[in-house]
């Protein structure tokens, strides 16, 4: 099973220079909690998350509307590709501990969104084609919520 077989699509982006209401508004109407963050030639430049932003907006104490996405925008980016396999796009969120990875075309343009919750939900299908099971989605969302400092999984 690969990415493409998963991934939700199209990806919602922002520009760059979008401010940080746009990106939120477009979560909230998207249902989403991450937002591709584009160059004007589309390529991908970042990704904001609903924590970047509220964390953007508690530490610069300013609204929204004055902070600009590329000041809150993750610029190292995990990525995957279409093709990629689901395993691998698995564990590189346990890796890096991230719960969605942007996945872009060969142009480096994200085309998707790959979740923990796309393998959650397939994983317990009567019908999935995942090869392996909700014990090692759980285990990859575990890596993903360990405590940075300790190490220890969040209780």
């Amino acid at each position: 099973m690969r990415v493409q077989d998963l991934m939700s699509q199209p990806a919602v982006t922002c520009d760059v220079n979008d401010t940080a209401s746009t990106a939120a508004h477009l979560m909230w109407e998207h249902d989403c909690g991450m937002i591709a963050v584009v160059r004007d030639d589309g390529r991908l430049a970042g990704v904001v998350t609903d924590r970047d932003l509220c964390m953007a907006a508690f530490t610069q104490g300013r609204p929204l509307d004055e902070i600009l996405v590329n000041s809150t925008m993750a610029q190292h980016v995990v990525t995957a590709t279409p093709d990629l396999e689901i395993i691998e796009a698995e564990q590189r969120m346990a890796e890096h501990r991230v719960r969605r990875l942007p996945v872009v075309d060969g142009d480096g343009k994200p085309i998707g969104v790959i979740a923990i919750n796309d393998l959650a939900i397939e994983c317990v299908q009567p019908d999935t084609r995942m090869t392996r099971g909700p014990l090692q989605v759980a285990h990859t969302l575990a890596a993903i919520c360990a405590h940075r400092s300790t190490g220890q999984v969040a209780a």
